[in-house]
């Protein structure tokens, strides 16, 4: 959906909410409470969330999770790269989304760029990592194979390698440099063989992170599988809204309904919630109302969470792409804490 300027002055029939509404909102301080209570190193547990305490949760702010801060650190910005190499990286990271397998073609190949991409070792190296049973892609996501009728028996990653060749090699990087929105760029990522709507935002999102892209991340959103769950369970009738309109709703009005449910949020040092993390928030309460609100049904109608949540106590630091202009302030704050 693009944020269009003049949205304010259409009238849109209000969405009725139900009591999982406050949830997300009790949620979003929660777990941002914990983010903040673990980088300043503090003994578990992190939360009096007892829901929070036993199971996974993502971060309030999409770039403060684990996989995000590798990309940004570690992928993007671990020195400055050519606009070539730089989608090369990210695409090619983003396609497996599992440090693992990154840190493991980094150890065989060395540093990863496009110069050096040798699409027969890649699969050599890939393979004889399944043939010892290791997981080469991230259960986050799934990413889809290619058209068995196009490519035969070809196995997922063979694919995967073959279409970042493709692209690189068609001059896709200098394609996406174009574009003047980032609903552009989507687009233009939606174009690509087997990527979907869900896939091609993600993607965006983490192509816009780097410096070549320069777009807010409020100025365009779509809503996943996850994030309409989400809705679903936080209103009981969206009203005149449609996923995307109750996404910027909720970014909207952020401050407004934390201060009706007296729920003290601390932001991202200054940075409010924008679009992408308000649409992963959707995804992170429904998981929440299956314990919280088990009543009160989804779209997917699912019932359970997964994932329970495994204490690690190894100290870890948070970057963030430096046009947000968020780094110069987490150092401030760490003075100010330490009193230097």
């Amino acid at each position: 959906m693009k944020i269009s300027k003049h949205n304010n002055l259409i009238k849109l029939a209000p969405p009725k909410k139900s009591e999982v509404f406050k949830s997300y909102w009790k949620f979003a301080q929660k777990r941002q409470d914990a983010f903040y209570s673990k980088l300043s190193g503090e003994n578990h547990p992190l939360t009096d969330d007892p829901i929070i305490r036993e199971y996974k949760f993502t971060n309030c702010f999409r770039a403060s999770d684990r996989v995000s801060q590798y990309l940004i650190k570690n992928v993007i910005y671990s020195k400055e790269w050519s606009l070539r190499d730089t989608v090369f990286r990210i695409l090619l990271f983003k396609i497996f989304n599992k440090i693992e397998t990154w840190e493991l073609l980094e150890r065989e190949i060395g540093e990863l760029s496009y110069s050096n991409f040798n699409l027969a070792l890649c699969d050599q190296i890939l393979e004889k990592a399944r043939a010892s049973k290791a997981a080469i892609y991230s259960a986050a996501y799934i990413m889809p194979s290619g058209s068995q009728k196009k490519y035969g028996k070809i196995k997922k990653h063979q694919f995967h390698l073959k279409l970042l060749k493709t692209l690189i090699d068609s001059g896709f990087h200098e394609t996406i440099a174009q574009s003047n929105s980032l609903e552009e760029l989507y687009k233009k990522l939606l174009s690509v063989e087997s990527l979907g709507k869900f896939l091609a935002f993600q993607f965006t999102i983490d192509l816009n992170y780097s410096s070549w892209f320069n777009f807010s991340e409020n100025d365009f959103v779509v809503a996943g599988p996850g994030a309409l769950d989400g809705i679903k369970k936080c209103f009981v009738d969206p009203g005149g809204y449609s996923a995307e309109g109750i996404i910027k709703y909720m970014t909207d009005n952020q401050d407004k309904f934390f201060e009706q449910f007296g729920f003290k949020f601390r932001d991202l040092w200054g940075r409010k919630l924008h679009l992408i993390d308000c649409q992963n928030l959707f995804c992170e309460v429904d998981k929440y109302a299956r314990v919280a609100h088990p009543d009160i049904p989804g779209v997917s109608g699912r019932t359970r969470i997964k994932q329970v949540y495994k204490p690690n106590t190894n100290h870890f630091d948070v970057w963030y792409p430096p046009k947000w202009g968020v780094n110069n302030n987490i150092l401030a704050s760490q003075a100010q804490a330490f009193g230097v």
